[in-house]
């Protein structure tokens, strides 16, 4: 048996993929990571902090109306968009971190001398303000509807 290597057509390398930079994730983990100062998000697997990514996305979608997938309009994501997906990911991953160390959380209690009321520490939307990052990019739905204008004569 002839042990000869064969003779094969040059095959091109390997293309490296190109993603398509409007795809979703927007952000990564690494990304959410570099950002953030809370250890609870720095120590948070990827794989959920993936799911905190999709759930950011997810809320900058419906505040928006856009889903910012119109290659006429946008060449890749805006960066105040994907700061306010690493902003809102955060959240929900410090939140997650901490709700599950506080899960008896007691709005306020009270024994003979001593009383103990733990604020709420669940971060919401509206306390990010991210209406600055986001108010330029909200898209009206068309309304199929007829507009009249009356006047009077």
């Amino acid at each position: 048996m002839d042990q000869r290597p064969r003779n094969r057509p040059n095959r091109p390398e390997r293309e490296e993929v190109v993603k398509d930079p409007l795809a979703r994730p927007w952000v990564t983990p690494e990304e959410v990571k570099e950002y953030t100062e809370n250890p609870n998000v720095k120590n948070r697997p990827d794989d959920k902090l993936k799911w905190d990514i999709v759930r950011a996305e997810a809320y900058v979608i419906k505040y928006t109306g856009n889903r910012f997938d119109n290659p006429e309009k946008y060449t890749e994501i805006p960066e105040n968009v994907k700061l306010a997906v690493i902003l809102l990911a955060e959240m929900y991953a410090s939140s997650a971190a901490t709700s599950d160390k506080n899960s008896g959380n007691y709005e306020s209690e009270s024994f003979d001398d001593y009383s103990y009321k733990l604020a709420d520490t669940a971060k919401k939307q509206e306390n990010i303000d991210l209406g600055p990052l986001l108010d330029e990019h909200i898209e009206s739905a068309p309304r199929h509807a007829v507009n009249m204008s009356l006047r009077k004569l």
